[in-house]
Order: C-alpha cells, then sequence, then structure tokens
C-alpha cells in the first residue's frame, strides 16, 4: 500500500454512526502552511493524532462585514514605480484582481505620513483660510497613479479610508509637522480642507469612502507626522465642524470614523463618542489599530465598543510588523517567534508583558479571527510594498509589508503575510455575515461567515507544532479534515440552493 504524505495527500473520513451515515459536507479547502503550502488547494486528507469537532451554527449572526485589505501609501507607489511594468503589474493584480487577494477595503494617507518620501501638506500658505493654495499636486505622480491602477484591475471594486497624520502646520499650536495641537479657530479651516480633499480626489475619478479626522490623535512619541486630539476636542471638531461641512458639501454620505488608534484607549473615546445623539450624529463608527499588543487582541475593549455604538462601524485600520526590518526570502521567519515591535524595547514595565518576540504570521492570524469573533467588521494592513530595509520612510521608522521588493534588482518576494491576508480578503467578502461557531478545541482559532452568494468560508489557524484532526460539521453534514502543523486554513461550503 502506497503510504501519502502529509498536506496535499491523504484519505478523506467521513464520520459515521452506528446507526447512521452522517452526510458527506462538500468542501473545498485552501492552506497556507510553515511546511510550504501556500494558498494551495488540498483535496485529501490523514487523520492526525489529535481530533476535535469545529461546528457551523448559522442561525447565530453577528456583524455584516465591511472588508479586508492593505493600505496605499506614497512609499509602496515609489517602490513600484521603480519595478518593471511586468512586476508592477504581477503586485497589484496579486492584491486586486479576481485570481488574487480581491483586497475590498482600503486606506490612505491625506499628505504625508511617516511612509512618505517627505513632508509636505496640501495647503501649504499660511493663513489660506480659503484654501486657494489647496492642491494634491504632490499625489499625481505616484500615490494616484497606484490607486487608479488597482480600480482598474478590481472587478468588485474597493472602498477607501482616508486619514491625515496632521493638519497643515501653520493650523497648530506648535507650527511644525510632528505633535502639537489644531487650534480651536481653525476647527472651520481644517474642515474645508477635507471637502477640498475629497473634491480634488473625486476629480480625478477616485471616490473616498471614509474618513478619520487624523492618525493616532494620542500622538506617536513625536517622532512622525502627528496631532494631538482628546477625545472631547475630537467629537466636538466632527459634530461641530467636519460633520456639517461635509453634509453641506455633498459629501454626507462618507463614513466618518473617530478615534484611529490603538484598542487600550477604546472605551474612553466610544463613551464620548457616543454619548448621545449629538454627539455621535456625524460618526459612522471607529477605526482602531492593533499595537497595543502582540499577542492579545483585547476582546472587552471590542465588545464595550460594540454595546456602546452597536449600529456602526468598527474597523481596524492599520496593523503591522513595526520596528522591523524585513526578512528576504526567508519565509521560515515570519512563522518563528523572533518578530519585536516598539514595546520590546519601549513599553512601561507594567506593560512589558504585551509586547513578548512573536511570529509575524500568527499575530496576523490571531488578531484577524480574534477581531472577527469580537465584532470587527473591518480589517486593513499598513504598507502593501516595502523595500528591504523596510521603507523607504523618512523618519527611518522601518517595518514590514506583506510584499517586500528589490528596486535595484527588480525583484519581488511574497511574504507568508501575503498569503495570511488573502485568507480572508479572498473568500470573506464585503456583505458576508459572521456566524457562530462551536469549537471544542480553544488553541484552534476558528471563524466563519456567510457570503453574499450563500457560500460559507471557515478559517482556521493551528499555530501549534503538531497536525489537527477535525469533524468540520453543518447542519446534519459533516467532513473529516486535518490541518497541518503551523498553518492557516480557508474552507469553503458553496450554497447548493
Amino acid at each position: 500500500m502506497k503510504t501519502l504524505k502529509y498536506g496535499i495527500y491523504g484519505l478523506i473520513l467521513i464520520t459515521m454512526s452506528c446507526s447512521q451515515t452522517v452526510k458527506e459536507l462538500e468542501v473545498e479547502v485552501y492552506e497556507t502552511s510553515a511546511s510550504g503550502n501556500k494558498l494551495t488547494k488540498v483535496e485529501n486528507f490523514i487523520k492526525a493524532d489529535t481530533s476535535t469537532i469545529v461546528k457551523i451554527l448559522p442561525e447565530q449572526t453577528f456583524q455584516t462585514i465591511t472588508g479586508f485589505g492593505g493600505s496605499f501609501t506614497e512609499s509602496s507607489a515609489y517602490l513600484l514605480n521603480k519595478l518593471s511594468k511586468k512586476n508592477r503589474d504581477t503586485i497589484l493584480q496579486a492584491y486586486f484582481a479576481e485570481d488574487g487577494a480581491r483586497y475590498s477595503l482600503t486606506r490612505t494617507h491625506i499628505a504625508s505620513c511617516d511612509f512618505a518620501l517627505s513632508n509636505y501638506t496640501y495647503a501649504p500658505e499660511p493663513e489660506d483660510l480659503e484654501m486657494k493654495s489647496f492642491s494634491i499636486e504632490e499625489d499625481r505622480e505616484d500615490l494616484i497613479p497606484m490607486i487608479k491602477e488597482a480600480q482598474a484591475i478590481s472587478k468588485d471594486g474597493f472602498n477607501i479610508i482616508a486619514s491625515p497624520w496632521t493638519s497643515p502646520p501653520w493650523m497648530k499650536d506648535n507650527k511644525a509637522f510632528v505633535g502639537g495641537k489644531l487650534l480651536p479657530e481653525y476647527y472651520d479651516t481644517f474642515a474645508l480642507y477635507f471637502s477640498k480633499y475629497l473634491e480634488a480626489y473625486k476629480a480625478e475619478g477616485i471616490n473616498i469612502w471614509g474618513l478619520t479626522p487624523v492618525n493616532e490623535p494620542h500622538g506617536n512619541g513625536n517622532n512622525w507626522e502627528s496631532m494631538h486630539f482628546t477625545p472631547a476636542e475630537e467629537t466636538d471638531f466632527v459634530a461641530n465642524h467636519l460633520g456639517p461641512k461635509l453634509e453641506a458639501d455633498g459629501f454626507g454620505d462618507v463614513n466618518i470614523l473617530g478615534y484611529d488608534q490603538n484598542r487600550g484607549g477604546l472605551n474612553e473615546w466610544v463613551d464620548e463618542m457616543f454619548k448621545d445623539e449629538a454627539s455621535s450624529k456625524y460618526f459612522a463608527g471607529t477605526a482602531i489599530h492593533w499595537y497595543e499588543s502582540t499577542n492579545e487582541v483585547l476582546p472587552e475593549t471590542l465588545q464595550y465598543a460594540h454595546k456602546k455604538a452597536p449600529n456602526k462601524y468598527l474597523i481596524e485600520t492599520e496593523g503591522c510588523v513595526d520596528s522591523e526590518i524585513p526578512k528576504w526570502q526567508d519565509d521560515a521567519w515570519y512563522w518563528k517567534k523572533e518578530a519585536t515591535d516598539w514595546g520590546w524595547d519601549w513599553a512601561s514595565a507594567e506593560d512589558k508583558h504585551l509586547h513578548p518576540k512573536y511570529a509575524p504570521v500568527n499575530r496576523y492570524a490571531r488578531d484577524i479571527i480574534g477581531c472577527l469573533n469580537n465584532w470587527v467588521d473591518g480589517w486593513v494592513d499598513w504598507n502593501m510594498v516595502l523595500d528591504t530595509k523596510g521603507g523607504p520612510n523618512w523618519f527611518e521608522n522601518w517595518c514590514v509589508a506583506p510584499v517586500i521588493v528589490d528596486p535595484e534588482k527588480d525583484e519581488v518576494y511574497f511574504t507568508p503575510l501575503y498569503y495570511t491576508m488573502a485568507h480572508f480578503s479572498k473568500y470573506i467578502r464585503p456583505g458576508s455575515v459572521i456566524l457562530g461557531v462551536e469549537n471544542r478545541d480553544k488553541a484552534l482559532k476558528v471563524t466563519a461567515a456567510k457570503n453574499p452568494d450563500g457560500s460559507i468560508a471557515v478559517v482556521l489557524f493551528n499555530e501549534g507544532f503538531t497536525a489537527k484532526s477535525f469533524d468540520l460539521t453543518l447542519g446534519d453534514e459533516t467532513v473529516a479534515i486535518s490541518i497541518s502543523k503551523q498553518a492557516i486554513q480557508t474552507i469553503i461550503i458553496p450554497n447548493k440552493n
């Protein structure tokens, strides 16, 4: 008898009882693993040493999904322009085409951020209260072409959330790109700045779906572009200035997402944003980042935010492997607990436990599944493309992206993070609904969603070093499946109706 190697070949096992044969559940299975699978279709399985039951509960429904994707930054767009047309197209197709990751929710920056080549603003002239000097010319060479090419590739289209890292410096109390606060006398002027931005991008054929008033209102240690808001100040700005201005200028359908920083500060922000009808009127939801911890999803804060505003969006707008230089053509590194983040060196003593070394794939998979199981409806990665140094970045704030390029050699490396993101973005589509799951193995992370076409996508993550078998059950149908050690798997249950 031929012995079949675990991973892609093996034997399908159908669960049976003594008195009755259980119907076989029809599925398609795709796996990415430390052993080498990269969104590989798996058709046969063998029984692993451990077994459990994963039961889909379609009668239990939760949030509706907005989308998954990554961010258009000047750094990524600049790098794409440095590559050959073939490699540039390969990357954009991989992110946006039907046979790629099918990104559906994205983000970009309004004027410069750390992942730009320099500091710049769209309104450089001081005291330009009417925004007569407003111009997006800086974006025409790199950023706008990248977005428009992605639009041309994407069959279903994608939504864009836009965030400023700061207002024009002359509107702030310190007159600088970094740090400081927006002066109250410029609240209306900054609201006009947003309106001008939306108008200018619309003229380019790019409609912005959502905005955040500022990226990271708590600041970033005064390192790169930033501007501080308290919860009360931002709520005042949105309720009395930005919201009414966009509504008056015909952009009332643009979704304003408040906060836009780490989950640890979430409670006090949603308390202020959604304290009454007047404060919450112009907020479509809340934006969050994952940098609070490398190993904690902080489900209590996510649950709290949902309960505070159950009919509003709750979207992860930024997460990445930060404070690391990418490892080139080294898939194994992305599965090992060797990465460290800013908190490894800089977190306070009481928060050090939140920032241990971690495996990048583990962090992505755990966080996205944890978010989906706690009311988050969208998840957006940071840069789509970076170079071998983790830039370019004017502040030298190096990070990792799912796709790494060497522009000098015209080479492209799709890291395991690309395939991890695709397990969600490709198969859980906008408008899908998160379903209940009964999972008896707490070491196996699981989430499930019913797509608008009636198919169900189940995503599982096994970060352990032992393969696992499980019976996947939906109604009276079951199929026996196994997942490799250190693997993420998406199982598609087609709609039979």
